[in-house]
């Protein structure tokens, strides 16, 4: 089993031994100045040893976009609204998408999810009205909070509403951890193997999967947090590289991180200090891009009137 303490998949293969690992395969390229990797686990062996399920991970990385460069937050949203376009089984009744926001709307790095699902166009209700756009598809959204502050599991939630409505497919919006602090705010990735709330902070909650409820379930999530233990062992590995020291000390700093993840640090989690902008600006790219693969009939103007 790789120790990284990492929700993307991407570093999850980065921390295997020698950069391969049978049973997945990786393939990298640009669009747009997105950088795109995805990655594909084929088998049981090779989810274990990433500790990830199988599937398909496809991860869009521009750093711009923590610097708010608007050409990056248009070029990252049309990507990865074709791509969850993609992925999106399509319906022509009037099954909706269920939008789920997994996270603590009371804890900025947290609030992620619940800050997309207040951005997406809600539709089901609307729909036998005389004023809804004829091709509107049917949507709906729920912020279903934290176990902490309910005292209702998240998949007990969802497990009602699947009965209630029915849904074609379940689109979960999560906050994620990430092994490289460079990548939070500039990193999105997106899997068709469910979620496990709660698990990029080591809190594990019952999952969210097609296997568990019944009916494809697409995620979407950006790192906000970073472990300590990480950056301890980062900082260490930087000060190795200033002292001039050739000797190879990888070794020594996994077995360090290791004992950091095993003790008191290894579950404190760390965020930007400009957090509430990067969760803001976040939440804007990723709904507009749900928008766009749920709404392909109105048009990119339409969908910013409605968002506004």
């Amino acid at each position: 089993m790789i120790s990284t303490r990492t929700d993307l998949a991407m570093e999850a293969f980065e921390g295997a031994e020698g950069g391969a690992l049978p049973g997945v395969q990786v393939s990298r390229w640009e669009e747009g100045g997105v950088a795109v990797t995805e990655v594909l686990v084929t088998d049981n062996e090779a989810a274990r040893a990433l500790g990830k399920p199988k599937g398909s991970y496809l991860t869009l990385e521009s750093p711009l976009l923590k610097e708010r460069d608007p050409d990056a937050r248009l070029a990252v949203s049309a990507l990865l609204a074709e791509e969850l376009a993609r992925l999106i089984p399509r319906g022509e009744d009037a099954s909706p998408v269920l939008v789920v926001g997994l996270g603590n709307r009371s804890i900025t790095p947290d609030s992620l999810g619940p800050a997309v699902a207040d951005k997406t166009l809600v539709t089901r209700h609307m729909l036998t009205s005389t004023y809804a756009h004829t091709n509107m598809k049917s949507v709906c959204a729920i912020a279903p909070g934290v176990l902490g502050v309910t005292g209702v599991e998240t998949m007990e939630l969802v497990e009602a509403l699947v009965k209630a409505i029915e849904p074609r497919a379940i689109l979960c919006v999560d906050s994620l951890a990430a092994r490289d602090s460079r990548r939070i705010g500039a990193t999105i990735q997106l899997t068709d193997t469910g979620i496990h709330p709660g698990a990029g902070v080591g809190n594990h909650r019952k999952p969210l999967t097609e296997q568990t409820v019944g009916c494809p379930v697409i995620s979407v999530g950006m790192p906000t947090v970073v472990y300590a233990a990480t950056l301890a062992r980062d900082a260490f590995a930087w000060l190795d590289a200033q002292t001039g020291d050739e000797a190879d000390h990888e070794a020594a700093l996994e077995d360090m991180e290791r004992t950091l993840l095993s003790g008191e640090l290894g579950e404190m989690i760390v965020t930007p200090r400009e957090i509430d902008s990067i969760v803001e600006d976040a939440a804007g790219v990723i709904a507009s891009a749900v928008n766009r693969a749920l709404q392909p009939a109105l048009s990119d103007a339409e969908i910013a009137a409605m968002m506004d």
